[in-house]
């Protein structure tokens, strides 16, 4: 059976996208044009477009094609921007195809490559935003990134302000926390 990709990610934007009130018109057109399934697993490029995260390397995952749209669209993404894809393969395609300038880093090293970055995003759950992530962005940069301490994470935006470092809770989402970046264990009876 021969998959249709392009047709796939059209279906992507259609029904999983737009349904979620992504309205950002760049976001959808490059989301129409970059192939998700050239980051799927080798012999597993079908699931690219299911509603479902995706493991691309052992503890490290693709966001639902909804999460991923939703937490750019919150980023603002323009182009001529610095911008690192920590752990986030797909979300750092979208935004070059967008115009920006990206950083691509696995999260295995929590200190940032590079200068200060404009926006950072991270495609895998976190249990909570490293410091180090936070020190990396320009003043007025955004970091999007899903914290996950149970069986519910919290998509957030951290801004730079200048004056320091505020968030905000943006959506629920659920991915598996990258590994590395689990919770410290808690004493319990």
């Amino acid at each position: 059976m021969t998959v249709d990709f392009a047709a796939a990610r059209t279906n992507m934007v259609e029904s999983q996208v737009r349904t979620a009130d992504v309205t950002d018109l760049a976001i959808q057109e490059a989301m129409r044009a970059v192939p998700r399934e050239a980051f799927a697993p080798p012999g597993k490029s079908w699931l690219a477009y299911a509603d479902a995260e995706i493991e691309y390397a052992p503890g490290r995952w693709m966001l639902r094609p909804r999460d991923v749209a939703k937490l750019l669209q919150a980023l603002r993404p323009r182009a001529g921007e610095r911008a690192l894809a920590m752990a986030a393969p797909y979300a750092g395609a979208v935004i070059a195809a967008m115009g920006l300038a990206v950083t691509a880093q696995e999260a295995a090293a929590t200190i940032p490559a590079g200068a200060l970055y404009d926006l950072i995003v991270c495609e895998g759950a976190v249990a909570k935003a490293p410091a180090a992530w936070l020190a990396a962005l320009a003043e007025g940069g955004r970091l999007g990134v899903v914290e996950r301490d149970g069986p519910v994470g919290r998509a957030m935006l951290y801004l730079n302000a200048g004056s320091g470092v505020g968030s905000r809770p943006l959506f629920d989402s659920t991915p598996p926390v990258l590994a590395g970046f689990e919770a410290p264990r808690r004493f319990a009876l």
